[in-house]
């Protein structure tokens, strides 16, 4: 279970069943590789720029809208840092969404509405890279497990964003 309470499920293909609404709690970005993270109360989401400001989001000529935003949830940052037995900010992971009360579905396709009008695809999980361990000694091998380093979208419908908007999983609501 997420940081707060949830307002919905669905039962995924095992029959399990899952969070399908929760909360935006948190929103970052950075403006170019390697930049230090900016934490945002909002920001304005665009299909050809991603969030406003983030140097991920903005489609290159020829390139792939795969990575335009990035999202974690809470419930799988916090296990994985409790694992290590340290405290890591979120943001840290370089994410830019962090998602609270809502298990992100685990597959390629799905869609996570935030707010009224921001619509993201999910396009595939986010791997955490070597970078991770540069944070905290063993964090990359914490967040291998069960899509716990989050999944990767682009944007399909733009918007403005704040922290306290509504997530749900467009179908599963």
């Amino acid at each position: 279970m997420g940081l707060f309470e949830p307002h919905g499920r669905y039962r995924d293909r095992d029959g399990e069943a899952r969070l399908t609404t929760g909360t935006l709690r948190g929103i970052a970005r950075h403006a170019f590789p390697r930049a230090p993270m900016e934490v945002l109360d909002h920001v304005h989401v665009t299909r050809d720029g991603g969030l406003a400001g983030d140097f991920r989001g903005a489609i290159r000529p020829g390139g792939k809208d795969r990575r335009q935003v990035s999202m974690i949830a809470a419930d799988k940052w916090l296990a994985a840092i409790e694992e290590l037995g340290t405290v890591v900010e979120w943001q840290e992971r370089r994410a830019n969404l962090l998602l609270d009360g809502i298990e992100l579905p685990q597959r390629a396709g799905a869609v996570i509405r935030i707010g009224a009008d921001v619509r993201l695809e999910i396009t595939c999980e986010c791997d955490p890279c070597s970078r991770m361990d540069a944070i905290v000694p063993g964090l990359k091998a914490v967040l291998m497990p069960d899509w716990r380093g989050g999944a990767l979208a682009r944007v399909l419908d733009g918007g403005d964003i704040r922290v306290g908007d509504p997530v749900s999983i467009e179908g599963e609501e």
